[in-house]
C-alpha cells in the first residue's frame, strides 16, 4: 500500500503529494512522521494508492492514537486548493488545534487519592503521633479526591505519608479544561410565535441555504435552537458560528441550558489547553453541537444536519490574512457534502447574500417584527454642526445628555458607540503639524492615555509619549479625533457618580475579560457601556433603554466600496441593543452629515429602500455583488522589488484583459495603508464579470503565484472586505 503525504511545509514549492510505503496500516486523516529529504518532519495522510512510479520511503511513525482529520476535512483540503489556492499544509492546520502539531498540547492528568483499605485498619496503622495524617483520614471524600486539593489542606508531608503507609492509593484522572466553566447554562424553552414557528418549519424543510433576516430582537437565536433540536433528534449535528469572541460567553449561557454538555466550543480566544479538551470532545462525539467564531466552521464535526451563520453580514467572517478564506464559502461546501441545511441569518444581510435570495439562488425567510411585539426604538438623527453653531464643542449633544440624565435617574442603562478605541487618533504640533508616525508602518500613532503611550493599531508596536515635537520642540501638542478612551473620561466627568465600563480591544487582552466586562454590566454594576464594534453585534441587555452614536459617519469615508453599507449596518445593528425587553427604547445618532441617504433608510429600518439604493449604485459603477472583484496585495521589505512585480503583474493582468472581455477593468496603485510591519504595500484590482468568474480566477491566481518569491509575497483575495 502507498501512502499519499502532504507534508507540513507552508510553502508553494512542496505544496503536492508525496508517496510513502509503510509496513504498518494507517488510516487516512493520520498524522504521520516521516523522512523528507535530510530532514524528519510531520505530515498528514490524505489517501491511498496501490502502487507508485517512484522509489518511496518509509513512513517513521504514526503521531496520535487517535485520527485528527476526518474524511470531509480531506475532500475541503482539496476543495480549497483547487477554487481558492489556499496551500493543503495551510488548509490541513486549520482542522486541528495548532499546538497538536510538534506534540505541544496533550490531555491534562491530576494525581487522585483514594483510601485503599478500611478507616479502622488505617487509624491502626498511622498512630496518634500524626495529627495531620489522621484529620485527611477523618475527612477524604469517599469517592476520593485530586492529590493537589489535599495538600493544599493538609500539607504534603500529610498525604506522602499516608500514600507510603499503603492507606491512600495514587493515580492519574483525566481532567478536562472546560471554557468559561463558571457559566453552567441558562435558557428557558419559550413558547415560539406562530411567525418563529414558521420560520423552524421554512429554515427545516429547505435541504439548501436560507436567508433568515429578521429584525433585532425578533427571537432568532430561538428559531435556530429549535432548528438544532430538530436535527439533534435525527441524529445529526450542527454548527452555530457568531462573528465575534465576545459574544461567544452570552450564547453558550443559552445553548448550555438548552443542550448542556453536548456542546462544544471552538474560537481563538481560549487557552491552547481548553481548545484541544474541546476539539477531542467534538472529534469523539461527545459534543455534537459546535459553538463559536470563524475557525469552528472547521470542527470535526461528522453528519451535520444544519450550519447557521448569525450576523452572516459580519466582515470577521472573511480570513484576510493568511490562509485567506470566506467562511460562507466553506460553510457552502459541508452543506453539500453533508446534503444540510445553511442558514445565514441578520437584521442586516450583506448585498451579496440578499441579492442571491433576490434572485432565487437562496430561500429567503423574513421575521420583521420583534418577539416581544415592541416597535423599533425611535432613532433620533443630530446635526452636529448646528451643535457647534451653538456653541456646544462638547463630544456630546444636548440631546444625548439629556437622554443619557435622564436614563440613568430612571435606573436604566445606556450603551454609546463609537467606532475607534484609543483616547486620540493621532497627536499633532500645532505649531510644525508634525504627527507621529509608526517606524514600521505608514500610519499615525494613536494616544491612549490610560497607559500614556501612543500605539500603532496595525502592528502593534508601542512608544513612550511626546511631551514636545522632536521637529521643532515646541511644547503644545494636540490631540486628533476622539476614541473610547477619550469618550469614557468626558463621561466620568458629566457623571462622577456613575460607573462606566469600556469595551474595546484595549480593555479585553487578557483572558476572559470581555465576558467579565459583559457580565459586570448585565448585572446591572454600571450604567453605561462604551464601546467599538465589539457592542454593536447581537447582546441582549434587557435594561438598556438608550443608544448613542458617536461620529456616525465616519464609517463613510471608508476608501471602501462597501462603507455605505458597513454604516447602514452598524447603525441598524447598535440600535437594535435597546428596548429589547418590556421597556421602551430610544436612538440618538450624531453626525456631520445628516442628510447622507444612509440615514434617512436606517432611522426608518428601511433595509429594503436601502437595498434598492445601494444596488442601483452597485449595478451603475459594476461593484460586486453585479462582478467580481480581485486584489493581488504584493508585499516586500523592499520597496523597489515590490513596486516591480506589480508592473509585472498589472502588465499580465492587462494582457488577461485584451484576451478575454470578462475581465473589464485593470487598476495598479499603492495600497490604502503603504507600509505596514516594514513592509511595502502595492495592489492590482482587478473586475471580473460573473459569468467569466470560473475561468478567470484560476488564471489570475496562477499568475499571482509566478510572482512570489523569497523578496516578495503575493496574495489574491475575492471580494476583499478590508482594502486598507
Amino acid at each position: 500500500m502507498i501512502y499519499q503525504v502532504i507534508v507540513d511545509i507552508s510553502n508553494s514549492s512542496v505544496d503536492r503529494v508525496f508517496d510513502y510505503s509503510c509496513p504498518f496500516a494507517i488510516e487516512e486523516g493520520s498524522r504521520v512522521k516521516v523522512p523528507f529529504g535530510n530532514r524528519t518532519l510531520e505530515g498528514i495522510v490524505i489517501g491511498t494508492k496501490q502502487s507508485t512510479d517512484i522509489k518511496t520511503k518509509d513512513i517513521i511513525a504514526k503521531l496520535d492514537d487517535f485520527t485528527p482529520v476526518i474524511p470531509e476535512m480531506i475532500e475541503l483540503s482539496r476543495y480549497l486548493k483547487a477554487n481558492c489556492n489556499i496551500r493543503y499544509a495551510d488548509s490541513l492546520r486549520l482542522c486541528m488545534p495548532a499546538k497538536l502539531r510538534g506534540g505541544r498540547v496533550r490531555e491534562l492528568s491530576r494525581g487522585f487519592l483514594k483510601l485503599d483499605v478500611d478507616k479502622e485498619i488505617a487509624r491502626g496503622l498511622i498512630g496518634k503521633n500524626a495529627p495531620k495524617q489522621l484529620a485527611l483520614l477523618e475527612e477524604i471524600q469517599p469517592e476520593g479526591e485530586f492529590e493537589s486539593v489535599l495538600v493544599g489542606r493538609f500539607g504534603q508531608s500529610a498525604v506522602k505519608g499516608l500514600v507510603a503507609k499503603g492507606i491512600l492509593n495514587k493515580t492519574q484522572m483525566q481532567v478536562k479544561r472546560k471554557p468559561l466553566k463558571n457559566l453552567e447554562g441558562q435558557s428557558k424553552k419559550v413558547q415560539l410565535s406562530d411567525l418563529q414557528i414558521s420560520a423552524v418549519n421554512e429554515i427545516y424543510d429547505n435541504i439548501g441555504t436560507t436567508v433568515l433576516h429578521g429584525v433585532t430582537g425578533s427571537g432568532k437565536t430561538e428559531v435556530y435552537m429549535a432548528v438544532i433540536e430538530r436535527v439533534l433528534s435525527e441524529g445529526k449535528s450542527a454548527i452555530m458560528l457568531v462573528p465575534e469572541i465576545s459574544l461567544t460567553p452570552q450564547m453558550l449561557n443559552v445553548f448550555r441550558g438548552r443542550f448542556g454538555d453536548n456542546v462544544g466550543l471552538l474560537h481563538s480566544g481560549m487557552s491552547d489547553g481548553e481548545r484541544y479538551d474541546e476539539w477531542m470532545k467534538i472529534l469523539t462525539k461527545e459534543a455534537k453541537v459546535v459553538l463559536g467564531a470563524r475557525s469552528a466552521i472547521f470542527a470535526p464535526v461528522e453528519n451535520v444536519g444544519v450550519i447557521i451563520i448569525d450576523e452572516e453580514h459580519d466582515g470577521s467572517y472573511v480570513s484576510d490574512s493568511n490562509p485567506r478564506y470566506h467562511t460562507h464559502e466553506i460553510a457552502e461546501f459541508r452543506r453539500k457534502y453533508n446534503n444540510c441545511r445553511l442558514v445565514l441569518g441578520s437584521a442586516t444581510p450583506s448585498l451579496d447574500t440578499y441579492y442571491k435570495a433576490m434572485n432565487g439562488e437562496y430561500k429567503l425567510v423574513k421575521m420583521m417584527t420583534r418577539a416581544n411585539k415592541r416597535a423599533m426604538p425611535q432613532m433620533e438623527i443630530i446635526d452636529m454642526r448646528k451643535e457647534i453653531r451653538a456653541g456646544n464643542i462638547n463630544m456630546f449633544s444636548r440631546r444625548l445628555l439629556a437622554e443619557l440624565d435622564k436614563t440613568i435617574k430612571a435606573g436604566n442603562q445606556a450603551m454609546i458607540y463609537i467606532n475607534r478605541r484609543g483616547f486620540a487618533s493621532f497627536l499633532r504640533c500645532k505649531a510644525c503639524g508634525y504627527v507621529p508616525h509608526c517606524t514600521d508602518c505608514e500610519v499615525s500613532l494613536t494616544y491612549h492615555k490610560e497607559d500614556n503611550r501612543l500605539k500603532c493599531h496595525y502592528c502593534g508596536k508601542e512608544f513612550y509619549n511626546l511631551d514636545v515635537c522632536p521637529q521643532c520642540g515646541n511644547e503644545k501638542l494636540s490631540y486628533g479625533r476622539i476614541g473610547t478612551e477619550t469618550v469614557m473620561e468626558e463621561l466620568n466627568k458629566i457623571f462622577p457618580d456613575v460607573k462606566v465600563l469600556r469595551l474595546d480591544n484595549d480593555t479585553t487582552s487578557s483572558k476572559d475579560s470581555t465576558a467579565q466586562i459583559l457580565s459586570a454590566f448585565s448585572a446591572g454594576e454600571a450604567q453605561i457601556l462604551v464601546g467599538t464594534q465589539m457592542i454593536v453585534k447581537g447582546h441582549d441587555f434587557s435594561n438598556v433603554t438608550l443608544v448613542g452614536v458617536l461620529d456616525a459617519d465616519l464609517s463613510l469615508y471608508y476608501s471602501d466600496y462597501r462603507s455605505n453599507e458597513l454604516t447602514f449596518q452598524q447603525i441598524t445593528q447598535v440600535a437594535g441593543r435597546a428596548g429589547r425587553d418590556d421597556k421602551e427604547g430610544s436612538v440618538i445618532i450624531q453626525t456631520y452629515n445628516p442628510a447622507h441617504y444612509v440615514f434617512r433608510f436606517a432611522r426608518q429600518y428601511d433595509y429594503e429602500g436601502f437595498y434598492d439604493k445601494e444596488s442601483n449604485m452597485r449595478e451603475t459603477t459594476s461593484f460586486p455583488p453585479y462582478s467580481k472583484i480581485i486584489r493581488i496585495l504584493l508585499k516586500s521589505e523592499n520597496e523597489e522589488k515590490a513596486l516591480i512585480s506589480a508592473r509585472k503583474c498589472y502588465s499580465r493582468m492587462r494582457e488577461i484583459k485584451e484576451e478575454n472581455t470578462g475581465l473589464f477593468r485593470v487598476q495598479a496603485m499603492r495600497a490604502p495603508v503603504k507600509r505596514i510591519s516594514n513592509e511595502y504595500r502595492f495592489q492590482v484590482v482587478i473586475w471580473l464579470r460573473i459569468q467569466s468568474e470560473k475561468e478567470l480566477v484560476p488564471r489570475i491566481y496562477a499568475e499571482a503565484d509566478k510572482l512570489n518569491d523569497k523578496s516578495v509575497v503575493t496574495f489574491v483575495e475575492v471580494n476583499p472586505v478590508n482594502m486598507r
